[in-house]
């Protein structure tokens, strides 16, 4: 083990330093930990984002506003709920891009707000859940032929 200064040394009755020893001991696993984070987080700011299978991109009035394209799993939705939850019960259009939803409609509980309101899943104000998309791209359907997640085989 490394000797630390003096300063740095604390006293223990029935000497032997104990408490340098529990402390140091305790410091190894926080440095490793806050080690293997930061490399995480780099090599996850390397990773280039993808479409998955069947994404949506709306991006009717996120440009103009200032904030990125809302990115919606379509498959993550679709393998979880029938099609007419959203295409009929929540009043979604059958065609990509056809739809005019507005933040103000999803705060409102219409649309997304439906399920997206902070009780059924995470609310509004988390807004870099949704606004991933990269800037620029227009409304569409994107994403291969097959998803890149749990439910490849």
């Amino acid at each position: 083990m490394r000797a630390l200064p003096q300063h740095a040394a604390h006293s223990t009755q029935g000497g032997g330093g104990g408490t340098l020893t529990r402390q140091w001991t305790l410091a190894k696993p926080a440095a490793l930990c806050a080690s293997l984070l930061a490399i995480a987080a780099l090599a996850g700011a390397c990773h280039e984002a993808r479409a998955e299978y069947g994404d949506v991109l709306l991006n009717r009035h996120s440009d103009r506003g200032g904030v990125r394209p809302v990115v919606f799993p379509h498959w993550f939705h679709r393998i979880r709920f029938r099609c007419k939850v959203c295409h009929h019960e929540l009043g979604f259009e059958m065609r990509a891009g056809a739809n005019d939803v507005r933040m103000s409609d999803i705060i409102e509980g219409r649309f997304c707000g439906m399920c997206h309101n902070g009780d059924i899943a995470w609310g509004a104000e988390r807004c870099d859940l949704c606004h991933s998309g990269r800037s620029g791209l227009k409304s569409g359907i994107y994403g291969g032929h097959q998803t890149s997640g749990p439910g490849r085989w």
